[in-house]
């Protein structure tokens, strides 16, 4: 084959083999231009999953530290508690008592006068605004006295007064929208069962009850070893106004749906024990230790189980019947409901703790003897 022939079938060879590259790289050209990049809809699905697992493993642990803020924040409005008590002690020379009955009257104002020892308080936890109208007006009942601009004084919120862990806050408001009454979850220690003998003018063996003046010398248990206030909930359910001769105190949380008297509330769906800062009694502002801290006091009624309070009879509103209650301390801590001592130092009672030991507590000069804290 001449040389000449042979060039040129290369040379033609060569230009196919240029010509087939260009038309084969357009085509993968077009086809990388037309594909779509992105994920499958398993890859999808598996990323979700993944997300989801994490989310799992992290959130119990982000409420778990956000509860713990919660805690040191009760923690601490306690202290402050524990600060107002003792400098009240100091100026007054006594600690506050849980209210002030005159015992003449049933029906005038001195039988709703009854202004809590929280309301005493108010001076020196930094509510002085407030504190001072109260101490002008400790005649008027608490329902009525209002600020300078008429604002109902029982109305108001009072965030010292509130453990950040509780989740019902909301004020109560008469029908008119007008606020009545604020809550609160930090009770006085009103002793394991009897608070208040209206024919005697004689209270229970806690640190506080009506008319009651005591200083610190009273507490022959020692202020370190009594209880001075605790955790309750908010907008508790509870029997009032038995008015049994002579209360027996109960063995077991079930016997007070037995015990009778009137049920606040049901309806409606929420109770309002516990929703009355300003009112000294023992059901608003008090709690006992007739059962330990978080006991289960179920009692059934028409509107479903609910876990319960009960008090004989209301302070201030008979001149014979006793003040018996069981005012349980609650809390919505998972594990624990916080109390301060009266000599201002913190604890954390945790769920289960046996009776005796927080009766001993709760007594001002049983003599019992208590366990380290």
């Amino acid at each position: 084959m001449p040389h000449e022939v042979l060039e040129t079938r290369l040379e033609t060879l060569s230009r196919l083999r240029s010509l087939f590259l260009f038309f084969r790289g357009s085509e993968n050209d077009s086809l990388m231009k037309n594909r779509r990049f992105g994920f499958s809809l398993v890859e999808l699905l598996v990323v979700v999953a993944i997300i989801a697992t994490l989310i799992g493993l992290l959130l119990p642990a982000v409420q778990a530290a956000r509860e713990a803020g919660r805690q040191s924040a009760c923690a601490n409005k306690l202290r402050q508690l524990g600060l107002a008590l003792a400098n009240h002690e100091v100026a007054m020379g006594r600690f506050p008592p849980s209210c002030v009955w005159s015992g003449t009257s049933i029906t005038d104002a001195s039988s709703s006068a009854v202004w809590s020892a929280h309301a005493r308080l108010l001076p020196y936890l930094e509510e002085f605004i407030v504190g001072a109208q109260i101490q002008r007006q400790l005649a008027v009942p608490y329902s009525q006295a209002r600020l300078p601009d008429g604002t109902l004084i029982a109305g108001l919120g009072i965030p010292a007064l509130i453990c950040p862990s509780e989740p019902n806050t909301q004020v109560r408001a008469r029908a008119d929208g007008t606020p009545e009454s604020a809550p609160l979850t930090y009770a006085v220690n009103m002793g394991t069962w009897m608070v208040y003998d209206p024919t005697s003018n004689t209270g229970g063996n806690g640190a506080f009850f009506p008319n009651s003046r005591l200083g610190a010398a009273a507490f022959r248990d020692g202020l370190s070893k009594t209880v001075g206030l605790a955790e309750v909930n908010t907008y508790t359910r509870y029997f009032r106004n038995a008015a049994r001769p002579t209360p027996t105190e109960p063995t077991s949380p079930t016997d007070l749906c037995n015990l009778g008297g009137d049920f606040k509330n049901d309806p409606p769906a929420s109770g309002t024990g516990h929703t009355e800062w300003a009112d000294g009694r023992c059901h608003q502002t008090g709690f006992t230790a007739a059962f330990p801290p978080q006991t289960a006091v179920p009692c059934d009624r028409p509107s479903g189980t609910h876990d319960i309070d009960w008090t004989n009879q209301q302070e201030a509103k008979s001149f014979s019947a006793i003040t018996a209650a069981a005012v349980t301390a609650r809390s919505h801590h998972p594990a624990s409901v916080a109390f301060i001592m009266m000599d201002g130092s913190v604890h954390h009672a945790a769920n289960g703790m046996a009776t005796e030991v927080w009766k001993a507590l709760a007594t001002r000069a049983g003599s019992e003897p208590t366990p380290p804290l």
